[in-house]
C-alpha cells in the first residue's frame, strides 16, 4: 500500500517487511544549526509533505511490535491496534507495512572510553551497511571531543566503510552534538523514511547542546532513533550514561539495545530487523485545531488469542499544524 499522493501531518521513520506473522531473531562542530521548517511543497517528491507541523488531515504513526524475547512481530491487522491522541481514541483509517528506501545516519563514538571496543563497533557498523537496499541513503557522524559529519548523505555505503576504517579514537565525548548533527544531515534527505543509529557508551561530557535541546530537535523531526549501548557487563553500574541513550531513542519510538558483554555486531542485526518490520497506522485527528500544540500519542495492542505478551514501540507525539 503506497502512501504517495497523500498529504501528511506527521511521519516518523518506520520501516517494514511483507505481512506474514513471524517473530524474527536476532573536525569541530558547526555553529548551532536549527532544524528549520519543511521545504516548500514543490520541492518534495510526489507532492508529499513530510513535516511534523504540515497543514493536513492525516497523522501517520509507525509502530514496531516485539515479543517477550525482544524480537519484532509481523502479521498483525488493523483491529489489533488502538491509538490515542491526547488520551482520546482515534479511528484508524489506514494501515500498512512497507519497505520503501530509507535515509540512515550513523552516529559513531570513537572517544577514549570506547577504545577497547572500537574494532567491535566498526564491525557492527559495517554489518549494518552491508544490508543496504537499492535507493537507501546514508551518512556518518564521528564524535570524540568534538563531532563532525565525516560522510554527508550518499547512496554508496562503501564510502562510510572506508571512513570507519581510518577514524581515529580518543578524547572526551560530545555525544549530544553528534546526535544533533546527525539529525540535521538525515533531515536533508527527501526519503519518506529516516532513521539515526547511535553506537556509543552514552558517556556524554563535552557537548555544546543540552539533552533538552536535542530532545526538542527530535520532537520537531520525523527521524527514528536506535542506539547500541556499549555498556559492557555492568549494565546497572552507570545509569546516567544509559539514560541519555534510552531517553533519546524512546522519544522517537526507537529503542536502545544494551550490549551487556554480548557481541556488539549482533545488535546491528537486531536493529536492521526492527527497521524492516514496522506497521504504519494512519488517522484523521478528532481534534483538528491548528494551534501548534504538542500532542501525546499512545498505542495499545489487542493481540490475537494465544500469543504471548507483545509490546508496542511508537513515537511519543507530534506538533499540530499552526494554520
Amino acid at each position: 500500500m503506497k502512501l504517495r499522493g497523500w498529504i501528511v501531518l506527521a511521519v516518523a521513520a518506520g520501516l517494514a517487511a511483507p505481512l506474514a506473522f513471524r517473530a524474527q531473531g536476532p573536525g569541530p562542530i558547526e555553529p548551532r544549526p536549527k532544524l528549520g521548517k519543511a521545504e516548500p511543497k514543490d520541492s518534495q517528491p510526489d507532492d508529499v509533505r513530510v513535516n511534523i507541523r504540515a497543514d493536513s488531515t492525516l497523522v501517520l504513526v509507525p509502530v514496531e511490535v516485539s515479543d517477550p524475547l525482544n524480537r519484532p512481530v509481523s502479521g498483525l491487522d488493523a483491529e489489533n491496534f488502538k491509538i490515542f491522541d491526547d488520551k482520546v481514541e482515534q479511528k484508524i483509517t489506514s494501515f500498512a507495512m512497507e519497505d520503501d528506501p530509507i535515509a540512515v545516519g550513523l552516529v559513531f563514538d570513537v572517544s577514549g572510553s570506547m577504545q577497547r571496543d572500537l574494532n567491535q563497533t566498526r564491525m557492527a557498523a559495517q554489518r549494518f551497511f552491508n544490508t543496504a537496499n537499492k535507493g537507501d541513503e546514508f551518512c556518518l557522524v564521528v564524535l570524540g571531543s568534538e563531532a563532525h559529519v565525516a560522510v554527508p548523505l550518499t547512496d554508496r555505503p562503501s564510502q562510510i566503510d572506508s571512513e570507519l576504517m581510518f577514524a581515529k579514537g580518543g578524547g572526551s565525548t560530545a555525544l549530544l552534538d553528534g546526535v544533533y548533527l546527525g539529525l540535521n544531515e538525515v533531515k536533508k534527505s527527501k526519503k519518506l523514511r529516516k532513521a539515526l543509529i547511535i553506537i556509543s557508551d552514552g558517556g556524554e561530557n563535552n557537548s555544546r547542546y543540552t539533552e533538552t535541546e536535542v530532545r526538542n530537535a527530535i520532537r520537531e523531526s520525523d527521524i527514528l532513533i536506535y542506539a547500541i549501548g556499549v555498556f559492557g557487563t555492568g549494565y546497572g553500574s552507570n545509569y546516567s550514561d544509559q539514560s541519555v541513550l534510552s531517553n533519546l531513542t524512546k522519544e522517537t519510538g526507537g529503542r536502545m539495545f544494551p550490549t551487556q558483554g554480548m557481541p556488539i555486531a549482533d545488535f546491528a542485526d537486531k536493529i536492521v530487523t526492527d527497521l524492516r518490520n514496522r506497521y504504519m497506522l494512519g488517522y484523521s485527528p478528532s481534534n483538528a485545531a491548528k494551534d501548534g500544540k504538542y500532542h501525546r500519542l499512545e498505542v495499545k495492542l489487542v493481540p490475537p488469542k494465544g500469543l504471548p505478551k507483545l509490546t508496542p514501540h511508537w513515537k511519543t507525539g507530534y506538533y499540530a499544524a499552526t494554520q
